[in-house]
């Protein structure tokens, strides 16, 4: 048994569900195929939901032209009054009459609620095309099985919850084939959650851990994994085989392939990654296993965008270690702000965090009692594995650099956006 995961790239119009088709089609074996919302749509949502909450009617100009989207990739697909357009027709009025009538909550359980909805479409019109091509398939509405707590954006799994339900819902005594949503879940009383942005690799790594899967591929628009990101340097490589460990760091530094719960589910009952080419479905793509070496040792260059660099010190220049360090890390836990780098000193903490502006207030308005504090915006951070000294000229030639850390295989960097960027 395998999993497959489909990105919202490589469905985001009707030629590229004809494609998912074909590689699927050609696959053996039992199959659980996780798949994202279509192209942007978790964007397009984004926006209809930040309408919404602010009193701005354009939301349902802007749903309206997410239900024109969908509406025309299933128009696409099928003969007028199959069951896919009706489903979907009947969860947009349901998503409607949620925004008409709803008294408005706060933000992150909306989000859930609202942008969720997302997967939902894309899966029932893949799962419906699936059929219509002869497979024999059926659709799991993974919020009835998968559990999480009441983390709303970033929730947690309840594996112990889940399990059972998971492997009753994908009964391949049944089916051979089943099609889900990744990113998405339910708490025990029904409302939807989301497993943080990007969150499909993750659906599909638990699911592979529950059922036992042989493996698990995921699909993308690029030849597997590469050193660089090749919008950002053009002569990124492949590689061909990596081990857990490397993934881990790679995606801890903001490599964007595959999402950072990815691994560990995997990593657990040893089940390997691929990161295979839709575009050339019969390229090998890049390996993910336990015992793998690098066949050939190169710098992997990882750039994080839209960053804080967070300073702050206590005001009573009492030492950062011990009991400020476990305060200061507990406050970033409340509020929901993951740290991407640390830095301290004996009075002082630099913290490189992701531009969520709102949560980053809050943050500092509990701490400006007892800590000084100010942040610095604009700002990348930039990871180099297995650096070489021209690797790190290539990327911070000409850059102000804020911030940096080495370590033996890791050298990382704070710079500043409105530098001069890296040569090609």
């Amino acid at each position: 048994m395998k999993v497959y995961k489909f990105g919202g790239a490589s469905v985001k119009d009707a030629a590229g569900i004809i494609n998912l088709t074909n590689i699927v089609s050609k696959g053996k074996g039992n199959l659980v195929i996780v798949v994202s919302a279509l192209g942007k749509t978790t964007n397009a949502l984004e926006k209809v939901l930040k309408a919404w909450l602010a009193g701005d009617k354009s939301y349902r100009d802007h749903l309206d032209n997410v239900y024109s989207y969908h509406a025309s990739v299933a128009g696409e697909l099928f003969h007028s009054g199959n069951s896919a357009t009706d489903k979907i027709d009947n969860s947009f009025a349901r998503l409607r009459e949620y925004l008409h009538s709803t008294k408005k909550s706060e933000y992150d359980f909306e989000y859930d609620q609202i942008v969720s909805c997302g997967e939902i479409w894309s899966t029932l019109i893949i799962a419906e095309y699936l059929k219509k091509s002869g497979l024999n398939s059926e659709w799991v509405d993974i919020r009835k099985s998968l559990l999480t707590d009441d983390r709303y954006r970033d929730s947690n799994i309840l594996w112990n919850e889940s399990l059972d339900k998971i492997r009753a819902a994908f009964d391949f005594s049944k089916f051979p084939l089943f099609v889900t949503q990744g990113f998405i879940g339910a708490t025990a009383a029904g409302w939807s959650t989301t497993l943080g942005r990007e969150g499909s690799d993750y659906t599909a790594a638990i699911l592979a851990n529950m059922l036992d899967a042989d493996s698990v591929t995921v699909w993308k628009d690029v030849p597997g994994l590469l050193n660089a990101d090749p919008k950002w340097l053009a002569d990124a490589q492949k590689m061909e085989e990596i081990s857990y460990k490397e993934a881990v760091e790679m995606t801890f530094s903001g490599a964007k392939v595959i999402h950072p719960k990815t691994i560990k589910p995997l990593h657990n009952k040893n089940i390997p990654l691929y990161v295979r080419s839709f575009i050339n479905p019969n390229e090998p793509g890049t390996m993910i296993k336990a015992d793998a070496t690098l066949k050939k040792v190169m710098p992997v260059f990882i750039r994080k965008e839209n960053q804080l660099l967070i300073s702050m010190q206590p005001k009573d220049f009492s030492f950062v270690m011990g009991d400020n360090l476990s305060r200061i890390f507990h406050t970033f836990i409340k509020h929901g702000i993951k740290v991407n780098l640390v830095e301290a000193s004996a009075v002082a903490i630099d913290v490189c965090v992701d531009d969520e502006r709102p949560k980053v207030e809050s943050l500092l308005s509990d701490l400006e009692t007892d800590y000084s504090a100010f942040y610095n915006e604009k700002m990348e951070l930039l990871t180099i594995r297995h650096y070489t000294p021209e690797a790190i000229i290539r990327i911070t030639s000409g850059r102000e650099i804020l911030l940096e850390q080495r370590m033996r295989s890791t050298v990382r960097f704070v710079v500043r956006v409105d530098t001069p960027a890296a040569a090609q």
